[in-house]
């Protein structure tokens, strides 16, 4: 079983399958029928634990295969991707569930452009049905049936239906050697005579037979996983699911000598399945993703049009002549934009920002983008790069294997005008929202799967009331019976300590996608031809089947138009000082650096005021005293969980106090200057507060590639979800201390680092946010009737 400690452990089938048959022949096999966890509460193993089980089995290829989705494709895709030696080749597909009888059928893709018909075919079954949802016809497969490699999947009863009728129409109306009929043992005492029957009906249809196992899950453990998955889709307890549940345990990855033993009859079958893989051409590599052609004057490029926008954004900016550093950062970032030839992106955020300027809609970029100076001068971004010690890094480099990800607020009330222009502009053939996966956390797991075994839900509303969400970060068994006493109920009942057991087991499963917040993909060729695009919950709104993460594996671009309340507040303030007091200011026209702005927040005046409201920041206010603006990048950043959890607020404070000393740690002679740590922390006291210097201290102090900083990045944003920053710890210590510091020093700098999770903000991110706790404060100090109104 999985380690109910971390329940992304991947359970491995006991053993790695032997490659050899009787005779001294290897053996070779590829299942072809893959359920997924993204199949939503069918499969009960994610598309992760699939690769590394199917490498370890040896297979020769998988076909991953969900329900009327794509979902989970690039999963396998990047897991596949990080074994080393031999692993089995990926066949992207999906499982074809129809609403007019048809039987399922398994589609593969020969080709890329096989693969935009699949990928339109699904479209086209979502966007006529709601959210979530997918209906597609008989009709609609003979229409985008052209390079797809077809597996008929006939009922368990193959005496019922007319699904007979279905093959025979596609072995005559597709293309030839096209279609094949699926072949799997049942394991319910009729096998034989069923493969014999299906046998006969393949040779009349003249199509090969192919064997399968139509599996739900990597490993047989699973099984029982799996039951509960089924009584939550159905809504019944264990009790009562009855023949809706799974009649054996053998619908998991078999290895190829066991498969070939079941089918010792039908050897051509197994055979079948290495020939069907070997006509499929189509990989995920094969999506070359294409940004769309920004309007650009005649004549020029769209990196020449980049250049020249730059530069006279940056004299606009700096009238007084740009400052050396900044115009160093711009040419080196345009130089980098040209290599990477990012300047369609960056041409289409300005054009988007640029519409709602016109519109006097109030905007501003944030989160890693305002660490780049092109971003500044064009307008996007509101950090001034010569005021703040940005790394650029953080958000584009040629090591990192994601594109740029550009973030803006848009005023909350106003950001559908910005959502409508952009489809207005680009078809909703071309532009579409990215996916959020929906999981199940602790709170939703125990009351889903509690149900399932029969509590109450007095019960299970008892069991989650406790849950913060920890049951996702080990020590599980330990804590088990303190929750479970904690709900009033005794720890030896079996049938809660089943419940929780299964709801730890869920925890992380997709529940269903939902669409981004506001993640924007554009193409210029039909999005629709690179991933499926449904309708979201919202009138006129689109998303694509995959999330983030996935997007930026396949290194696809894309703009976060989001919303901010404050900024509403901000905009209808400027406009009644305007109004009824006859002043007239935005973002960049209020007075910086007002010492009367910080006295009141010194006194913790900060009712109203963006980001400093809450009772955690009033308390930190009078403590830190900010006078100037990076205090209040600081103030944002230090009152989070993740500087709370890495012990760096108190030694902040003492060191600002004066109550301690702030010293920095240097290397031995031999290894570097004395300084160079006063380089990266020295303007937070020698406590790193950011992501941002964590990279820095990573790179100088242990001497990490860029690469390695970049994924030491990508596990502090992602901990709690992945929980791999822990494989940087020997890597970061043992740097340092080879290099001269000491590893007591080492091991804090980590150890605060980890304490990042989630919930560690980027300085770019937090200069951003501290922008308008100055704005929205100076407001709140000179102009208190606009405020308050």
């Amino acid at each position: 079983m999985s380690d109910p400690s971390n329940p992304r452990v991947i359970e491995l089938p006991k053993g790695r399958a032997e490659r050899t048959s009787v005779v001294g022949e290897p053996l070779a096999y590829a299942e072809l029928a893959i359920t997924t966890n993204f199949s939503f509460l069918r499969g009960a193993s994610r598309p992760e634990e699939y690769a590394l089980a199917a490498a370890l089995l040896g297979h020769k290829a998988i076909g991953i295969a969900d329900r009327n989705t794509l979902a989970g494709v690039v999963r396998v895709y990047d897991a596949l991707e990080q074994i080393e030696g031999d692993k089995p080749k990926l066949l992207v597909g999906a499982r074809l569930v129809f609403t007019d009888g048809t039987p399922d059928i398994l589609a593969y893709p020969v080709t890329r452009a096989a693969y935009g018909r699949l990928c339109r075919l699904i479209s086209t079954g979502k966007h006529r049905a709601k959210k979530g949802e997918c209906h597609l016809t008989f009709a609609d497969l003979l229409l985008w049936r052209e390079g797809l490699l077809l597996i008929v999947v006939p009922p368990d009863d193959i005496h019922k239906g007319d699904w007979e009728h279905r093959l025979r129409t596609l072995s005559y109306d597709c293309s030839p050697h096209s279609v094949w009929l699926a072949a799997s043992m049942l394991r319910r005492g009729d096998d034989d005579r069923r493969l014999r029957k299906l046998r006969s009906i393949a040779r009349n249809r003249d199509v090969p037979l192919l064997a399968i196992n139509d599996v739900l899950y990597h490993a047989e453990e699973r099984r029982e996983l799996q039951d509960v998955l089924t009584c939550i889709r159905e809504h019944k307890t264990l009790d009562n699911a009855g023949t809706l549940l799974e009649v054996n345990a053998h619908r998991h990855l078999k290895p190829p000598r066991e498969m070939a033993r079941l089918f010792k009859s039908c050897p051509d079958a197994i055979a079948e399945t290495i020939r069907f893989a070997s006509l499929i051409n189509f990989s995920l590599a094969d999506l070359k993703y294409n940004y769309p052609d920004e309007p650009v004057p005649v004549g020029k490029t769209p990196q020449q049009h980049l250049i020249d926008l730059t530069w006279a954004g940056a004299a606009k900016r700096y009238p007084d002549g740009i400052p050396p550093r900044v115009q160093a950062t711009l040419e080196k970032e345009l130089l980098l934009i040209e290599k990477l030839d990012y300047a369609p992106y960056f041409l289409t955020v300005r054009d988007i920002v640029g519409f709602a300027n016109a519109r006097k809609i109030l905007c501003q970029g944030r989160g890693s983008a305002a660490n780049s100076a092109v971003c500044y001068v064009l307008g996007i971004t509101a950090v001034d790069p010569n005021a703040i010690d940005l790394l650029v890094e953080r958000f584009i480099s040629q090591e990192r294997k994601e594109p740029p990800d550009i973030d803006v607020d848009f005023e909350h009330e106003r950001r559908e005008e910005v959502i409508q222009d952009i489809y207005k502009r680009y078809g909703r053939d071309h532009a579409a929202l990215t996916a959020t996966v929906i999981t199940y956390r602790a709170k939703s797991a125990i009351r889903e799967v509690g149900k399932v075994f029969g509590l109450t839900d007095d019960v299970t509303a008892s069991l989650s009331s406790g849950v913060w969400g920890s049951w996702d970060q080990g020590s599980w068994s330990e804590k088990k019976d303190q929750r479970i006493k904690q709900a009033g109920l005794p720890p030896s009942n079996p049938l809660v300590e089943r419940a929780i057991y299964f709801a730890n087991q869920i925890l992380g499963f997709p529940r269903h996608l939902s669409q981004h917040v506001g993640g924007f993909v554009l193409t210029r060729d039909r999005l629709d031809t690179i991933v499926p695009i449904g309708p979201a919950a919202m009138e006129d709104r689109y998303f694509i089947e995959w999330d983030k993460d996935d997007i930026d594996r396949l290194g696809i671009m894309k703009v976060d138009v989001l919303a901010l309340g404050m900024l509403t507040c901000i905009q209808k303030a400027f406009d009644l000082m305007r109004d009824h007091e006859d002043v007239d200011y935005d973002l960049a026209t209020v007075p910086r650096e007002d010492p009367a702005v910080y006295d009141m927040l010194c006194n913790a005046d900060a009712i109203g005021v963006f980001q400093v409201e809450s009772r955690a920041q009033m308390n930190m206010l009078p403590r830190l005293r900010p006078r100037e603006f990076y205090d209040l990048v600081i103030e944002v950043a230090i009152v989070r969980p993740g500087p709370i959890q890495g012990d760096m607020v108190h030694p902040y404070l003492k060191r600002r106090s004066g109550k301690e000393k702030v010293v920095f740690p240097s290397p031995s002679p031999e290894h570097g200057p004395k300084d160079e740590l006063a380089k990266v922390l020295g303007r937070t006291l020698g406590v790193p507060l950011f992501q941002e210097q964590a990279m820095k201290l990573a790179i100088v102090a242990a001497k990490f590639t860029p690469e390695d900083a970049n994924r030491l990045r990508r596990a502090m944003a992602t901990f709690r979800h992945v929980g791999t920053i822990g494989t940087f710890e020997e890597k970061m210590i043992e740097g340092m201390t080879n290099r001269g510091y000491d590893r007591e020093f080492a091991e804090r700098c980590f150890n605060q680092i980890k304490g990042f999770g989630t919930y560690g903000f980027p300085e770019s991110h937090a200069a951003s946010f501290a922008h308008l706790v100055y704005i929205s404060a100076w407001i709140k100090c000179h102009h208190p009737a606009s405020f308050a109104c």
